[in-house]
């Protein structure tokens, strides 16, 4: 058995804070990064507004039809779904679109719904009953619409003025004499009484464009990466998820870690009872009959008492056996008193087969009691699969702090083809650790190796 252990590295790490993506920092190198960010977010103003447009037309089409025929009830009911399914349609598109800009994820809407297992009424009851699909409705045909359409404008208008200042004094040259009447800064600078040549006036011209250009330029980056946020907190606000979709599906999954957890809890009670009856209890009943017999035999037949004495000595051996078996089952004093890692070391040093432990808990991590005996729980039921079924020479523990949890992994060199089973050890260690909210995965190609890895959530470590 070998236990490797590290230093404590939580102390060593260092806070900052960290700058949101699609937010560059401030300077030339953020100006520089706004400027390549640039191409990105015109190319998506010019891809959304034809789908934006379109967009429009589709859903407010599907939306009057199924208005105008909710008389007959299924054609009007029908049309009016496809209309919402097709602003989830383009909500999704959307959000895929945004991300591609590179600005923050935006958490996608929960669309399932239990109502719509129970036929064609809670199918259309759920997608009816759900705000999300309202919402991408009114986003696709008012919001999205009227958004893309100032946008693309802007966009549009802002771009062509940079690269058309910028460009005046080339393309200008080609332009016929009697097209420029009127010369627009050299108009202006003659309004404002500065006096200039009017043959001066190509030239005026042309610097005039090219400052403005200048200016435009300078500016699109800003320009056009406001607009593509305006963007996206329009999609924040009506395309992405809800936060009482997320506690639903937290309330949710916690009555399934409960409901799992009380399966488990049970399942354990009554292996625990099956093994009382089938092993240790029997041998005291054996062992109770031939003591009666021993007395019975001990003044008539003295050879016979002192071999039914012996009898009852080997049952009670082996009764006492089983019971420190099964004793197996419940928490050792030593988890309670020194911890996670000194439990696993001492289950190592008894166990069947040769266990490499590999602890790397920072030094002095206390862990939750509760979570500690059902970690423990864990690898001692994933060695004892592997010693009774996986045909394995050596078994090898991992303990770890992970992203937000404990991850165990147990993996043996035996013949694999492990599966979960109704009733038998995988499944058990299932729903334990579903009833701990954690996750379970396991590894068994047939050939091995087997790996059994978990991750326990911790909501505090110290």
């Amino acid at each position: 058995m070998t236990t490797e252990t590290a230093p404590d590295t939580m102390s060593d790490m260092t806070t900052s804070t960290a700058r949101a993506p699609g937010r560059p920092g401030g300077g030339v190198a953020g100006y520089g990064r706004l400027w390549a960010e640039t191409p990105r977010g015109l190319l998506y103003l010019l891809i959304a507004f034809p789908i934006g447009v379109s967009g429009f037309s589709v859903t407010l089409g599907l939306l009057n039809a199924g208005i105008g025929t909710l008389i007959t009830f299924f054609i009007g009911v029908i049309l009016l779904i496809a209309g919402l399914y097709v602003a989830r349609g383009l909500g999704t598109l959307e959000l895929a679109l945004l991300r591609f800009t590179k600005l923050p994820p935006i958490a996608r809407p929960d669309w399932r719904d239990d109502r719509a297992r129970r036929g064609f009424l809670g199918w259309v009851g759920a997608v009816l009953g759900n705000g999300h699909y309202w919402l991408h409705l009114l986003w696709s045909v008012l919001v999205n619409f009227v958004v893309t359409t100032v946008t693309f404008s802007i966009a549009v208008a802002w771009t062509a003025s940079a690269l058309g200042g910028l460009t005046y004094w080339f393309w200008s040259l080609f332009l016929p004499d009697d097209s420029r009447d009127v010369f627009p800064v050299y108009w202006l600078l003659r309004t404002l009484g500065l006096p200039l040549q009017h043959s001066s006036a190509q030239a005026v011209d042309a610097i005039g464009f090219l400052v403005t250009g200048v200016i435009f330029a300078a500016t699109l980056p800003f320009v056009i990466r406001g607009l593509v946020w305006a963007h996206w907190g329009v999609a924040r606000g009506m395309l992405g998820a809800f936060r009482s979709d997320a506690l639903r599906r937290q309330v949710t999954d916690l009555s399934a870690s409960r409901t799992a957890a009380v399966a488990a809890e049970g399942t354990a009670l009554r292996r625990l009872e099956r093994d009382i009856h089938d092993g240790p209890q029997q041998r005291l009943v054996r062992l109770q009959m031939d003591l009666a017999a021993a007395d019975r035999q001990l003044d008539a037949d003295p050879d016979a008492a002192r071999r039914l004495l012996g009898e009852a000595l080997a049952q009670s051996k082996e009764a006492l056996d089983e019971l420190r078996a099964l004793s197996r089952g419940f928490a050792p004093p030593i988890l309670l008193d020194r911890g996670l890692v000194a439990a696993l070391e001492s289950l190592a040093a008894r166990g069947a087969l040769p266990i490499r432990l590999h602890a790397t808990l920072p030094e002095g991590t206390q862990l939750p009691p509760e979570l500690e005996r059902n970690a423990y729980f864990i690898v001692a039921e994933s060695v004892t699969n592997a010693a009774k079924h996986a045909g394995a020479a050596k078994v090898d523990v991992t303990v770890a702090l992970g992203d937000g949890g404990l991850d165990l992994a147990v993996s043996d060199d035996g013949h694999g083809g492990a599966a979960v089973a109704p009733g038998h050890g995988l499944a058990n260690l299932q729903e334990r650790v579903q009833g701990l909210g954690g996750t379970l995965a396991i590894t068994s190609p047939v050939g091995g190796p087997t790996v059994i890895a978990a991750h326990l959530p911790v909501e505090r470590v110290e």
